[in-house]
């Protein structure tokens, strides 16, 4: 058996710290798995290495990387050949630990397996072996097994490696001690890694499944503010992409690493996390009188006495009036007109309660003077139709939502920041709670909740905004408005960018690359999805 020399026991040495910090710092379990076989390789001189990892229910091992310097063979890992061998079993039909196969022997002892000669070796079942080597033309001799543990004792794997050739004379030799020795430091070392890498995995796996827990619970509250959880970071990664692509303008020094697109998507599934907190009358609140229910029809109710005291009155004249047909002509027609006044204002009313995007002042006043008529309620007391809070409602100039209501609404940003902002938020994370809380900032600094300038927002934030407002000018699933056509959603986001509300070369992206179009098509009804002439968008100049 050849001996190593001090010096290159020293060189292993070196080679096994070297790789030790490489595992430490790559994140790519992939590559990582690759860059151990090889250097398994490597410190042994083996002509072979074969990886397997533990299938998800870990009753089985499976083919991960195989690798053969004489047949030129490299199958699985990150090559792209698939590796066609059945999973090797871990356990017997009765459910006994399988120690037949060498590699499922070392894998349920968590003991290595140094063999000089498979083909002289009697205790392990190598048919799988020899047909690899009738195939092949090739011969196995010397194998060397290591299980891979974690710091638990979790068995992440194992490594095979077969022929360690003499440097030379390229002679297959058998594995020395001191191989083993290095290779089992290597298996331990690259265990941890691959632990340590994975349980990352699964943390980020475990946060993002809390923050669709947290949509999922605003979508039960809300269905229509659920959708657009999802679809906001739809948009604002379509954006960000055609904004990270564009090399002229103002934002061409705009990029993103892998990094910094999974930091926006996360913002973009928080950006309304706060809504769990916003009352569901408020945010689902479909029309102006609507608080727990719909109040217009307690006005109907009123209006039917309105009709009824009318219709009181018109008795009482005729019965003062006996055997005078003309004026019983004269008091029906009266009634009618005024019946049919009542009806028409009560139409306007049901009409008014619905919000749109801009009641007209002269249907405010008229709603202020229907206010006024006077009706007497169950308990005698004669009071106006309308009183002031039902008033206010029904002259909301647009929308649903009257000003304490709308205050309501927009602290659900305040309770979002708060919320991010509680988290320790790791380095590569740490600009979440800006990019989700800035997406109600305008760039005139007339936003809420901070009043931010657009030189105070970043680039993230602003792109954000305009998902936001697209998406809300696009949903038809609101309960208080129909969803906008493309050109109609354009022309108002259009408006936003000649107020200086949005982000003008964002703006400007947005329409060039027909990031619109793209969002249009994957999430649009094509109904909504009309003709849309870019020169007639405001701001907008082609």
């Amino acid at each position: 058996m050849t001996q190593l020399t001090p010096a290159e026991i020293a060189q292993r040495l070196e080679r096994l710290t070297e790789l030790s910090v490489e595992l430490s710092a790559n994140s790519n379990v992939g590559l990582l798995l690759e860059r151990i076989v090889l250097a398994a390789k490597s410190m042994t001189h083996a002509d072979g290495g074969t990886l397997y990892r533990t299938t998800p229910d870990r009753r089985s091992l499976r083919f991960h990387i195989s690798m053969n310097d004489t047949l030129g063979l490299y199958q699985g890992g990150v090559s792209g050949q698939p590796i066609d061998i059945p999973d090797l079993p871990l356990f017997t039909p009765l459910g006994d630990k399988d120690l037949s196969a060498v590699a499922a022997y070392a894998a349920n002892t968590g003991t290595s397996v140094n063999i000089q000669d498979v083909y002289k070796a009697d205790m392990f079942n190598f048919s799988g072996m020899r047909q690899f080597d009738e195939l092949y033309d090739y011969h196995s001799e010397s194998f060397l097994t290591v299980p891979m543990r974690d710091h638990d004792g979790e068995l992440i794997g194992v490594l095979q490696l077969i022929n360690a050739k003499d440097p030379a004379t390229r002679k297959t030799r058998s594995f020395s001690e001191t191989d083993q020795r290095f290779i089992e430091a290597l298996a331990s070392q690259a265990a941890i890694a691959i632990a340590h890498q994975e349980l990352i995995g699964r943390l980020e796996n475990l946060f993002e499944s809390f923050v669709k827990l947290i949509n999922i619970g605003i979508g039960e509250k809300s269905p229509h503010t659920g959708r657009h959880c999802e679809l906001v970071p739809e948009l604002t990664m379509m954006l960000a992409e055609a904004v990270h692509k564009a090399n002229t303008g103002p934002m061409a020094g705009f990029t993103m690493t892998d990094a910094d697109r999974h930091e926006l998507w996360l913002a973009g599934l928080l950006h309304d996390c706060g809504k769990i907190a916003t009352p569901v009358h408020v945010v689902e609140k479909a029309t102006k009188l609507e608080t727990i229910c719909d109040r217009i029809h307690l006005v109907d109710t009123r209006f039917e006495v309105l009709k009824r005291d009318a219709e009181l009155r018109a008795l009482r004249k005729r019965y003062a009036v006996k055997s005078d047909p003309l004026r019983d002509v004269e008091i029906e027609r009266e009634l009618e007109r005024e019946l049919a006044r009542l009806d028409e204002d009560r139409d306007f009313l049901r009409r008014a309660n619905i919000g749109n995007e801009g009641m007209k002042p002269e249907d405010q006043e008229r709603v202020r003077r229907i206010a006024q008529y006077r009706w007497k309620g169950p308990d005698g007391v004669e009071r106006n139709l309308l009183d002031d809070e039902e008033t206010e409602n029904l002259t909301i100039r647009a929308g649903t939502l009257n000003m304490q209501e709308r205050e309501v609404i927009n602290r659900h940003i305040d309770v979002t920041i708060r919320m991010l902002e509680s988290l320790p938020w790791p380095k590569h994370l740490q600009n979440v709670p800006e990019y989700a809380g800035g997406h109600h900032e305008r760039m005139d600094g007339k936003g809420y909740p901070r009043g931010l300038r657009a030189d105070q927002m970043s680039v993230q934030a602003r792109i954000m905004a305009i998902a936001d407002i697209f998406e809300a000018l696009t949903a038809k699933d609101r309960p208080y408005k129909k969803g906008k056509t493309l050109s109609e959603s354009l022309r108002i986001l259009g408006g936003f960018r000649e107020r200086n509300h949005i982000d003008p070369d964002l703006f400007d992206i947005f329409v060039r690359s027909k990031v619109y179009l793209d969002y249009a098509r994957r999430f649009m009804d094509p109904e909504q999805i009309d003709e849309v002439d870019v020169s007639t968008i405001p701001g907008y100049v082609p």
